[in-house]
């Protein structure tokens, strides 16, 4: 997967907007790990919003065809980890996403940004 130019990215970024995610971060991991070529990092202001957030993510990639691998933290609600393969999303309650700062442990990521999050960033100015 090529971060820069694959439209497919897009997707994801949608499908996490489609609930309102709070603060979308998109990090180039793959030159750091194996473990995935990108991160989404986004949070919720509750642990139901969380839970929307994933459950929507889950139904929306569902309309392309595109399953996750496995999907842990839907029943609490404070983390949820959906893994794609290639992607990985972070969903999270707020304070327990401060507390983790994945951003800070991935600081040497490249960020990335979709015309899904542009857009997004516009629109909350």
């Amino acid at each position: 997967m090529n971060t820069d130019t694959d439209p497919a990215l897009d997707l994801y970024i949608k499908a996490a907007l489609g609930k309102k995610a709070l603060d979308v971060v998109v990090l180039d991991v793959g030159a750091l790990s194996s473990v995935a070529e990108v991160f989404i990092i986004c949070s919720g202001r509750s642990n139901r919003q969380v839970n929307a957030i994933a459950e929507f993510i889950q139904m929306d990639l569902k309309k392309h065809n595109i399953r996750p691998l496995s999907v842990e933290g839907m029943h609490e609600g404070h983390w949820v980890l959906m893994d794609y393969g290639h992607v990985i999303i972070h969903v999270f309650y707020q304070p327990v996403r401060e507390f983790y700062d994945l951003e800070g442990l991935w600081i040497d990521a490249k960020r990335i940004t979709t015309p899904s999050l542009q857009k997004s960033k516009r629109n909350n100015r």
